[in-house]
């Protein structure tokens, strides 16, 4: 009688751990179907709901005048609902949009593919083809009842009011696997900036998405909107911008580059603001928008002049003499010369056996007509004092010691400009040096002749357009520069103060005066190299510079004016331009009567003629990589 009723409730322990067993494996596949596996709730909804993104306008950009640069006009994308596509008519459907059946079979291949989309599924609307125009829209609208699971969705594309700007606005394309990796916000078929203001102000354009739901029959025929749409969401716009670009100004710039790889750029002392930024060659914003954007920067990526790079800010290349300044600030600074110090010049360093070589002119030279008439042995001599002085007790500390000015100057490190990818150029410590000249046993064996090629911006000296340019601005403040920014205000946000404190470089306002006369005298004085940027009634300082490269010099200037009360700094850089009074100087010329005047004299009308004509044959190999 026991064992029978230990075999009952055994049997019935059992039947309850069965049971049991069997309710956990039921809760667990239904959280799996209900929590964990999105296709069964994307199919629940689908039934009776659609949900379309709503997107929201991108902020637009306006000039420092308040003129359009960049804006929006409509743009729909097709979208699909893998699931719901039956009987589909292929070559009627290819037919309204304008592609292929080869290219249908592809892209409904990439959108199942979830290692490509890992949030596909086929209870939900997958992005099948975006940006069609006006045209394109009309068309497939027409048939649109007849390709069941395809709808359109409302969004907007970028339009600019003129070709100009291209790297200074940038472009926007559909966001990469890394892009929606990096952020939530953006999904498959999303657009986001990639380059220029579009790339670093990209949070504050994009805006905010929104939400509509719709609601659907049996058949999936939308009825209308679901509950009247209370839970629609709205999208939010993004915030316009006004950039600190005078769009007059760049125009004319980039006219004036035509034919000539370089750049140009324009900042307001002042301020940091950036007036223009011009990178040749350049392309056309417009092209790439819409369904041949890939044709198009296919075209512009493989071009060997590199129309995408903004040399501007994405080039490096060796400053020549518009180096010297920043030199002799930090010799003044030092202690190791003083305005009145005087050097030799016999065409050429006498030290070195006329290396660096030089070009006529009076000597002794002081610093004022030394930095005037761009002399070569002024700067070696200077460079060697400060490498050999005892104060600093080794060589190694001086160097260090030379290179913390430059850096306190804005070189050797992104100034912290507003845009994209910008270079950090080569400013050398002494641990360069030292790894640079060991000899077979490892002792490193170097002086100042080993490296006195700095001295004259040469050697291992690299340096970005916008850095060269910003000593410009800091010589015009006397010793200060705010933040080179292209960005001006955002609608509703305050600049980040980056932007709007100055930053000092720690040398004697009066040394700098000493800098300003001295590319005064350059413009007008006896022997100056830059008479070319003599304006009669505007007091231009200015500095030349011609960079050594594997072909043709480079032709450089930089300056600002006036020289009382500076309005503007200018950096002219025509790669293999020659002499910097050959096509740097006469360019400058002209950006600063623009900018003061708001046109050019009759009198400089020939010079504008030369240089708009011009041309300066591509070397595809002198951009610097670093």
């Amino acid at each position: 009688m026991e064992r029978k009723n230990f075999d009952t409730e055994s049997r019935k322990n059992v039947l309850i751990c069965i049971v049991c067993i069997v309710v956990v494996i039921y809760l667990i596949q239904l959280f799996r179907l209900q929590i964990i596996d999105p296709d069964y709730k994307d199919w629940a909804d689908s039934n009776a709901f659609l949900k379309q993104t709503r997107f929201p306008s991108r902020g637009v950009m306006y000039d420092r005048n308040g003129k359009l640069m960049v804006y929006n006009q409509p743009s729909y994308d097709v979208m699909v609902v893998v699931r719901e596509v039956q009987s589909l008519d292929t070559a009627a459907f290819c037919k309204a949009v304008g592609i292929t059946q080869a290219k249908f079979r592809h892209r409904m291949a990439e959108i199942k593919n979830r290692w490509n989309n890992p949030g596909y599924s086929s209870y939900t609307p997958q992005v099948f083809l975006t940006q069609l125009g006006n045209k394109e829209y009309g068309i497939l609208q027409e048939s649109l009842y007849k390709f069941h699971g395809f709808y359109i969705q409302n969004r907007t594309a970028r339009e600019y009011s003129s070709p100009y700007a291209a790297h200074v606005v940038g472009y926007v394309a559909e966001a990469d696997k890394k892009n929606i990796a990096e952020d939530p916000y953006y999904k498959r078929g999303d657009y986001i900036g990639k380059t220029g203001v579009e790339k670093s102000y990209e949070p504050y354009l994009r805006g905010e998405k929104g939400v509509e739901i719709l609601l659907r029959d049996a058949h999936g025929r939308i009825k209308g909107k679901y509950e009247d749409g209370i839970y629609d969401v709205d999208p939010v716009s993004g915030k316009d911008l006004t950039l600190s670009i005078d769009m007059d100004l760049q125009a004319y710039g980039e006219e004036l580059m035509k034919n000539k790889s370089g750049s140009i750029l324009m900042i307001e002392p002042k301020t940091g603001e950036i007036l223009c930024m011009v990178s040749s060659p350049t392309y056309d914003p417009a092209s790439l928008v819409g369904r041949q954007f890939g044709e198009a920067f296919s075209v512009l990526a493989q071009d060997p002049y590199k129309p995408l790079l903004n040399r501007a800010m994405n080039g490096t290349y060796p400053p020549g003499s518009t180096f010297k300044p920043a030199q002799a600030l930090t010799f003044l600074q030092e202690n190791i010369i003083q305005p009145s110090t005087s050097y030799s010049c016999a065409h050429g360093w006498p030290l070195g056996n006329g290396h660096p070589g030089c070009h006529d002119h009076a000597v002794p030279l002081s610093l004022i007509p030394a930095i005037g008439n761009s002399c070569n042995s002024y700067f070696p001599y200077g460079l060697k004092a400060m490498m050999e002085n005892k104060k600093y007790g080794s060589i190694q500390v001086a160097v260090d010691k030379w290179r913390d000015y430059m850096v306190a100057q804005g070189f050797g490190y992104p100034l912290g400009v507003d845009m994209p990818g910008e270079k950090r150029g080569m400013i050398p410590n002494s641990q360069y040096y030292n790894t640079a000249y060991k000899d077979r046993n490892g002792i490193s064996r170097w002086n100042a002749f080993t490296i006195i090629s700095i001295a004259i911006g040469q050697g291992e000296i690299l340096l970005s357009p916008v850095q060269i340019c910003n000593l410009a601005v800091t010589i015009a403040n006397r010793g200060y520069f705010n933040t080179p920014h292209i960005v001006k205000e955002i609608k509703d946000t305050p600049l980040d103060t980056l932007y709007t404190r100055a930053r000092y470089t720690g040398i004697d306002p009066s040394h700098y005066e000493t800098i300003a006369a001295g590319m005064r005298w350059a413009v007008n004085g006896p022997g100056g190299t830059c008479h070319g940027a003599n304006i009669p009634d505007i007091a231009v300082c200015g500095k030349t510079g011609t960079a050594q490269n594997s072909g043709r010099d480079h032709s450089i200037f930089m300056g600002f004016a006036p020289y009382e009360d500076p309005q503007v700094s200018v950096m002219v850089f025509v790669e293999n331009g020659g002499f910097g009074a050959y096509f740097a100087v006469p360019i400058g010329r002209l950006m600063i009567e623009k900018y003061l005047k708001g046109e050019i004299p009759p009198a400089d009308k020939w010079i504008e003629n030369n240089m708009k004509n011009a041309s300066v044959p591509f070397n595809r190999n002198v951009i610097q990589k670093n």
